[in-house]
């Protein structure tokens, strides 16, 4: 079985971003935070975990050009990391970066994961039918090598020209190396045929509203005040290698 990864996204390019090994911890975080820099951690199988810090604003130029899910190449010092993107903490209040996880891969395992469809052109029933188009799916889940992973896969609809006409996964171009995990007769995309006179006539309809005792204000029973307890924060559970 491949190994599996949660990530919404996969990019059919590789990026280069620069780290260094961090010593700081706690209190410190805080500090290099205000300097521009993120704190991070690297782990994989078979490689024990590196705590490291990137330059915020290099991560955020790489996040805008290539998203939170695409193969990097993180330089270490003297070494050089095939990572994904696992997770990105932010600062709930103002959204910088608070923490980054890399997940280290083996080039040559495959990994399943989901990718977005990105659904391309105009469907003829839509523009001239005045169907409604239906998207059954918005994502696929696929199998490749790390470095034969696709971005997003494209659906053109411009072949729905009438209601009869669907796009099921069998239909989809995929890039080579790529595989599916998936039905290939599960249906995609369609156009359905407008609603008629009477559908939307009925949908006009309200039902009658019965008006319900409003409860009196101060009649509420009380709530027992609960003692606030500091939680630990758990760490984010890491992706499983398969047998």
């Amino acid at each position: 079985m491949p190994f599996e990864l949660n990530f919404a996204k996969l990019k059919n390019m590789t990026l280069e971003l620069k780290a260094e090994v961090r010593k700081e911890t706690g209190r410190k975080l805080r500090t290099l935070r205000e300097k521009g820099v993120v704190p991070a951690v690297v782990y994989g199988p078979g490689h024990k975990p590196v705590s490291v810090r990137v330059d915020s604003k290099d991560f955020q130029k790489l996040l805008e050009e290539a998203g939170e899910s695409t193969l990097i190449k993180l330089k270490v010092e003297d070494q050089v990391k095939n990572v994904l993107i696992h997770q990105v903490d932010r600062d709930p209040v103002d959204d910088s970066l608070v923490h980054i996880d890399f997940y280290q891969v083996r080039m040559d395992k495959a990994i399943k994961t989901h990718v977005d469809l990105v659904f391309e052109g105009e469907a003829p029933a839509v523009k001239n039918l005045d169907g409604v188009l239906i998207k059954n799916i918005t994502e696929l889940e696929i199998e490749a090598l790390p470095k034969d992973l696709p971005r997003e896969i494209k659906v053109d609809i411009s072949i729905l020209d009438s209601f009869e006409k669907h796009i099921r996964i069998k239909d989809l171009a995929l890039p080579p190396g790529v595989k599916v995990h998936e039905e290939s007769e599960e249906l995609v995309v369609s156009v359905i045929p407008p609603r008629s006179e009477e559908e939307l006539k009925a949908l006009e309809e309200k039902p009658e509203e019965k008006v319900e005792e409003v409860e009196k204000a101060g009649e509420k029973p009380e709530e027992e005040e609960e003692a606030t307890e500091k939680k630990e924060e758990k760490p984010k559970e890491k992706p499983k290698e398969g047998s």
